[in-house]
């Protein structure tokens, strides 16, 4: 039920192999890279499994669109491989899992999943959300976090019921079609992960930055542009939906905010190093921060730009010492219109 939509001879014929080679963490000549992913692909133990940061972005590198990342968290599982220390993941699926407490409520269109970060409502305000109706919660939460842990097989098991819920308790009595997802994860999970498992998404999944730059257009007489340089810390799942990138660059030129030239941005973008398998080698998320947050520097930005909590949450503090203002993106956006 629900396996991965995964063809092995594509891999087979690939001779790139850019999955892999363009991994920042995973550091393998091209022969070795080449055998290590026929290990992989054939289910066999490979140093992928155990090397592996779980930053998704071989999701993104893959010009095939194979799923190389869903493959290898599905290994993993297999192979009994966790990225996380066991004790971590068995309290997270426990802590994270549905509670059964939905409490409808009366909405009306356009409609939002705050997920798991309801802690973040107060930054949905201001003339720039004005209108928009929102819930969350463990009953309505995606789990692709689950991916950092090896446990596909619980996002299998939680996915459906999570868009039951999202139906049946918001959409369908607010009789709305389309959900905005605050949180890059949700995006990925409907428009990426569940397509790639055979589950049907019966809504239109709309990202939070493109609803961010509709309502600026529509407020643009109240722009005030910013002036300043901003550097943009990219979340490891907007590697599940990189078509949605272009909106940053988007919402500064709207807003007057400038993205200075940086090394690692774009598809070179690190991740914010607090994913469980770089925590686990204290020295790997020094290099990635420090990396990160010296090149944030070097470019000249004033502010870094945030839209994953975690994210910020993890890089606030070396952000601020190295003199940058760290902020999420709505936040910024309301500089823009004065609020």
């Amino acid at each position: 039920m629900h396996e991965l939509k995964f063809d092995p001879e594509i891999c087979k014929s690939c001779t790139s192999c850019d999955c892999i080679m363009k991994c920042q963490y995973i550091d393998l000549e091209s022969d070795q890279a080449k055998s290590e992913h026929a290990k992989l692909v054939a289910g066999e133990d490979s140093s992928i499994l155990h090397d592996c940061v779980t930053c998704y972005a071989c999701e993104e590198y893959c010009p095939f669109g194979n799923h190389p990342f869903y493959l290898i968290v599905e290994r993993q599982e297999q192979r009994g491989v966790h990225p996380a220390p066991k004790p971590l993941e068995e309290s997270q699926v426990i802590m994270m899992g549905p509670k059964g407490r939905i409490k409808p409520k009366e909405l009306s269109p356009p409609v939002m999943n705050m997920c798991f970060f309801t802690v973040m409502n107060g930054g949905i305000r201001g003339s720039l959300f004005e209108g928009v109706s929102k819930f969350g919660g463990s009953d309505v939460f995606c789990n692709l976090m689950f991916l950092h842990f090896a446990r596909n097989s619980t996002i299998r098991q939680r996915l459906p019921l999570m868009i039951e819920n999202i139906m049946k308790n918001f959409l369908e009595p607010a009789g709305a079609k389309e959900l905005i997802c605050y949180h890059d994860e949700c995006y990925g999970t409907y428009t990426s992960w569940a397509p790639a498992f055979g589950i049907d998404v019966p809504f239109k999944p709309v990202h939070l930055f493109d609803f961010i730059y509709n309502r600026l257009v529509e407020l643009k007489e109240n722009i005030k542009p910013l002036g300043i340089k901003v550097a943009y810390q990219r979340p490891c799942s907007n590697r599940l939906c990189p078509q949605t990138d272009h909106f940053v660059d988007d919402i500064f030129s709207l807003i007057g905010a400038e993205r200075p030239k940086r090394e690692f941005e774009y598809e070179n973008a690190l991740c914010c190093g607090g994913v469980p398998e770089a925590q686990q080698r204290f020295e790997l998320t020094e290099e990635i921060q420090h990396k990160n947050v010296e090149d944030m520097k070097a470019s000249g930005a004033a502010y870094c730009v945030f839209n994953c909590p975690f994210c910020f949450w993890t890089l606030s503090e070396p952000v601020l010492k190295a003199g940058l203002i760290p902020i999420m993106m709505s936040d910024l956006c309301l500089m823009a219109l004065g609020e």
